[in-house]
């Protein structure tokens, strides 16, 4: 029995208009009006955006026959862009006016509807056809599957207006694959390459195709009022569960629903898998706030609560816009204008359903406003946590509606840490944590992370699959930059290691030198020999044969006799020594010499220059300006490429390294506690922060080498100096603990202050 209070012209679903009847005609104008309103819209919004594309493709392109088609694409669609519009409009129009004709026509002569695209004609058309087709069933398919609620209940209604006819998505006059084909008709009007063709498309889907939400919103809105249809519902199930699908019942979708509803569990997970302690103590902590003398109640009379649907589709409109402002250019106020709209969404987002709705609800149901707040709260510890750039802290806030709409369609994210959206997140903060505009210049990291939020706000509907794809793509560009950096971190790391051998053997060299000189007043030919040509000979044989080799105690056994000989030889037997000894000093050094790259001409100068000084030991007659020579001249034959290593004990000193440091401050117990892999910042100029990773402790030197994103050396450190650091502030460890794990962690000890302290530091 009907209700007496059911008004009179309500339309069920087995009741059915005539749209050659008054008010089925009527009915069906106010669709074609709203349509063609809507589409107006909409199609001159795309356009405005098309010559931006090609401009900017035309900039890219690879060379100027390619520059050249995009320049001609911009100025024919300039020319026909009025055609192609009126063309599109006019084409739908005509699909809703002539629908029931056409298909009761089809249906009496027993021909069938045309092939979709996609299907058995992609054999037959041409490779530019097939291209352009294969674009059309891409974006058909996407957006059928986003639309899945909003255009079940056009479809049902529409059947209703149109006398019984079944329709479905694919045959509703005003659903995507009817726009599509429309679109595809009328771009016929334009000659333009087919890669122009292609971007167009995109954009179609981008401007049009993506914004019928709104479209179908208003047709279910006008036909509700006029009474056909007001109660049907068509849900999508909670807690992660398959969608229902085209053909649910308004019964099955309910009892979904319901079943959702009913799950109770804020952040529930799967049978079997036991709760964390850390989720059961946020569920606590959110009853308890609402249980406070703070909690609000629900007053009686006040508007019914949003539904899951109604909270995805205004998350949708919001997304749309934030992906619009996404692609302004990145501004240093960003980060604060997020914060505000990180904090005040549920404010934006019941205002969005009122509009949607038609009157503003007051509060959303018990586990939605704790899913808000929860990632609230997630995307306020983002753009506080300093273990993220400010510039990746802006691109990664701008996901919170995106992580809101996949939190409230599975509350399992939050529960695994295996989930595909929260290991999304978890990598894109890990790879932001290296990051830095020095070692980004080619601005591939960021690029790719801009990418990914871009591919969120625009793609992301109600399809979760959609995490798992980002995510397999977001380590593919991880695992190839790894590789690079791995390779340029190995050729540091080996650099390093050589120049300390080379440092070492220096050191060692000096030391076997310089002792054995000790006080003895070398003239300036001998000291220099030795301590430039000699030491290097020395580095060369500890570098090349080894400390406990035979050719290293050859040469510190000649750098003995070297000294040795320049002891006064007063009396026969010890001229007789000296002479013994000057064919081997000379065989030595000539051997020596030429191995560190002394020519031939430098070794018979120098050569000469000891004959003379040992001629003059000897007794021998010798000129006394070639004895004064020998004796006082600083100008040696020795290659200015043969460096001293070092002239004095005091020089050896200062080159040794530094005595390690005591344990006992706070700061060298964590250098000493640091990892290669550890990512630390450090501040290396007024406004110049660097970040970078230990890649390397030298076991001779004990010095820290420290290494960018790509592999390059940022600096070296010996472990005293980087606890100095650590200690001014200069140098800051990063936390290596997951962004999800670290979050959760805030929020509890947030969740856990007196209510007073929380509601201060939200002011």
């Amino acid at each position: 029995m009907k209700d007496a209070s059911e008004p009179s012209n309500i339309v069920s679903l087995s009741q059915r208009l005539d749209p050659s009847s008054e008010r089925g005609g009527a009915l069906l104008n106010n669709v074609r009006d709203v349509a063609g309103r809507r589409l107006q819209i909409l199609i001159n919004g795309m356009f405005e955006h098309v010559d931006d594309a090609l401009f900017d493709l035309a900039e890219k392109a690879e060379n100027n026959a390619a520059q050249m088609h995009y320049f001609d694409g911009m100025r024919e669609v300039r020319k026909r862009r009025p055609i192609v519009e009126r063309s599109f409009l006019t084409q739908v129009s005509r699909d809703l006016s002539d629908f029931s004709s056409n298909y009761r026509s089809n249906s009496t002569t027993g021909s069938s509807s045309p092939l979709p695209i996609g299907s058995v004609e992609l054999s037959l058309v041409a490779d530019n056809e097939l291209e352009e087709s294969l674009a059309i069933t891409s974006m058909i398919g996407k957006n059928e599957t986003r639309l899945t609620r909003d255009l079940f209940a056009v479809n049902q209604r529409l059947s209703v207006i149109y006398g019984g006819i079944q329709i479905d998505d694919s045959s509703n006059p005003v659903g995507p694959s009817a726009l599509s084909q429309a679109f595809r008709q009328a771009m016929r009007e334009l000659s333009a390459e087919m890669r122009v063709k292609l971007i167009i498309y995109k954009l179609f889907d981008r401007y049009v195709l993506a914004s019928l939400d709104e479209l179908y919103q208003e047709i279910n809105a006008e036909l509700i009022k006029a009474g056909v249809l007001p109660q049907l519902r068509h849900e999508v199930t909670r807690g992660g569960a398959a969608r229902a699908g085209g053909n649910a019942t308004p019964a099955a979708a309910d009892a979904a629903a319901g079943a959702g509803q009913a799950e109770g569990a804020f952040l529930s997970e799967d049978e079997g898998v036991a709760s964390s302690e850390l989720l059961q103590t946020l569920r606590t902590l959110f009853s308890a706030r609402r249980s406070g003398p703070e909690a609000t109640h629900l007053p009686a009379g006040a508007l019914q609560m949003p539904s899951a649907n109604e909270l995805i589709g205004a998350l949708s409109v919001l997304q749309s816009q934030a992906a619009i402002s996404q692609q302004m250019p990145l501004r240093s106020s960003d980060a604060i204008e997020l914060a505000g709209e990180v904090q005040h969404l549920k404010e934006h987002l019941l205002a969005q359903i009122g509009s949607l709705r038609g009157e503003r609800p007051s509060q959303v149901s018990t586990i939605d406003e704790d899913t808000i707040d929860l990632v609230g709260m997630l995307f306020e510890f983002i753009l506080e946590d300093r273990n993220l750039p400010t510039e990746m802290q802006v691109l990664l806030a701008r996901l919170q509606i995106p992580y809101l709409k996949a939190a409230i369609l599975d509350r399992k994210l939050f529960a695994h840490r295996q989930h595909p959206a929260r290991r999304l997140l978890d990598n894109l903060a890990d790879a932001a944590k290296g990051w830095s505009a020095e070692s980004d210049r080619d601005h591939r990291l960021h690029d790719k992370v801009k990418s990914i939020v871009d591919r969120l706000l625009q793609d992301f509907d109600d399809d979760l699959t959609i995490f798992e794809r980002l995510c397999t793509e977001l380590q593919e560009f991880q695992d190839i930059s790894r590789r690079r950096a791995e390779l340029a971190e190995q050729r540091v790391a080996e650099s390093t290691r050589g120049r300390e051998k080379l440092e070492q053997a220096r050191r060692r060299a000096a030391r076997e030198i310089l002792s054995r000189i000790g006080e003895h007043a070398l003239p300036p030919l001998i000291h220099g020999i030795l301590t430039r040509a000699w030491a290097n000979y020395l580095v060369l044989t500890i570098l090349r044969q080894g400390e406990e080799s035979s050719e290293f105690r050859d040469a510190v056994r000649f750098t003995n006799d070297f000294i040795d000989s320049t002891k006064p030889a007063r009396t026969l037997d010890e001229r007789r020594a000296l002479r013994q000894m000057l064919p081997g000093i000379e065989r030595a050094l000539r051997r020596g010499l030429a191995n560190v790259a002394f020519q031939e001409s430098d070794i018979d100068r120098l050569l000469a220059q000891l004959h003379t000084y040992y001629r003059h030991q000897l007794g021998e007659p010798v000129p006394e300006a070639e004895v004064h020579a020998v004796e006082e001249s600083t100008t040696l034959p020795i290659p200015e490429s043969i460096q001293p290593i070092a002239e004095s004990e005091a020089e050896l000193a200062r080159s040794e390294p530094e005595a390690e440091a005591a344990l006992d401050t706070p700061e060298m117990l964590l250098v000493s506690e640091l990892k290669p892999g550890t990512w630390l910042e450090f501040v290396t100029g007024p406004e110049t922060i660097e970040r970078a990773k230990l890649s390397w402790i030298s076991p001779m030197s004990g010095r820290y080498l420290f290494v960018n994103r790509r592999g390059l050396k940022v600096a070296d450190h010996a472990p005293q100096e980087l606890a100095a650091a650590l200690a001014a502030g200069t140098a800051r460890v990063l936390d290596s603990t997951a962004l999800f794990d670290r979050a959760l962690d805030a929020i509890v000890g947030r969740l856990s202050q007196p209510a007073t302290a929380t509601a201060s530091d939200t002011e």
